[in-house]
């Protein structure tokens, strides 16, 4: 099974109680970011220069557990900045496996070799290790020397200890795909659970010409999808067809929601119009028609997985043909 099995079980019986319940807007995931700080100042990020009055805080350990509570979503994604920067993150990861919740902690993976001398595998963990290249592409991107060997060594240390460990990927305007074959390829090699591709998304705050307009989007995604028929991918096969032109798919914004330092971010992980003090008073005071593509023109040339993935997750139960082959591409 591509997927953690309790995962699939776990997530697909929240989906079906929200469905007999006729529960119209429900998270799968949780976006937490105890912190912005992070050891890296990445050319294509948009937290450090968004947050950048306010990135030296932190949210309590009381905050982080409060924000898993009063969010039902089964899946806690831990990221920021650099998770591994917040002071209180072992107690954190420990505190939200307690409640049963599976978490995706991302990581640029500089902190992860040490890190793991202090965490123990666990069936609902996985490390997402933040990978865009090559060494040479990887370094140039993160903007510092040796952070690709850093992060690979990372990447080998964890599986050896028996960590579950997936990649995400950021598909630029200047990413070589043939390079990210190598890339795949060689991350395959290494015993990496899955892998995650998405194109990066064109943050105001970022003033470089780094980002694919919605036709090179697709364009490059033709290519990731044939990939993927070859590698490990958990990157779902309706939103690799969605990126490359063949489905039409509106956004969710309400599918991720994220919880930082300043409140519950509102609309969604990418644009910040509000924060609110509680989970429920951003679902409440959202005005969600407002956005999406066609609706808001920051949304124009958005396809990112945070938003269209839990579209996926509603638009598969509306045609057999895309239960077939999600099932298919899942237990192979």
């Amino acid at each position: 099974m591509r997927f953690p099995w309790r995962l699939n079980y776990d997530l697909t019986k929240y989906i079906i109680s929200n469905k007999l319940n006729n529960v119209e807007k429900y998270p799968l995931v949780l976006m937490l970011e105890p912190t912005h700080l992070c050891n890296l100042a990445c050319s294509g990020c948009g937290r450090i220069r968004e947050y950048a009055d306010t990135i030296q805080s932190m949210m309590s350990l009381e905050e982080c557990l409060r924000s898993v509570d009063e969010c039902p979503a089964p899946i806690v994604t831990i990221t920021g900045g650099e998770p591994f920067l917040y002071p209180h993150i072992f107690e954190l990861i420990d505190g939200v496996l307690k409640r049963g919740k599976h978490i995706q902690f991302c990581t640029n993976g500089l902190l992860l070799s040490a890190s793991l001398d202090k965490m123990q595998p666990h069936p609902n963990f996985t490390l997402n290790v933040h990978m865009d290249g090559m060494e040479e592409t990887h370094d140039r991107i993160l903007e510092r020397k040796g952070t690709f060997k850093i992060a690979i060594e990372g990447i080998k240390k964890a599986k050896r200890l028996g960590f579950r460990v997936c990649t995400n990927t950021t598909i630029f305007k200047n990413t070589d795909m043939v390079e990210m074959e190598m890339l795949f390829s060689h991350l395959t090699e290494l015993g990496v659970d899955g892998l995650l591709a998405a194109p990066g998304f064109d943050y105001e705050d970022v003033g470089e010409d780094l980002f694919l307009q919605r036709r090179e989007i697709e364009k490059r995604f033709a290519q990731v999808y044939e990939m993927s028929k070859r590698f490990r991918f958990w990157s779902t096969p309706m939103y690799l067809r969605f990126l490359k032109g063949e489905k039409q798919l509106q956004c969710t914004p309400w599918g991720n929601p994220t919880r930082n330092t300043q409140g519950w971010k509102a609309p969604c992980y990418l644009i910040t119009d509000a924060h609110y003090p509680t989970f429920r008073e951003m679902m409440a005071n959202t005005d969600w028609n407002r956005y999406g593509v066609g609706r808001d023109e920051r949304c124009a040339q958005c396809m990112m997985h945070c938003g269209f993935e839990p579209t996926v997750v509603n638009e598969i139960a509306k045609s057999w043909k895309d239960i077939w082959e999600m099932a298919i591409w899942n237990l192979t």
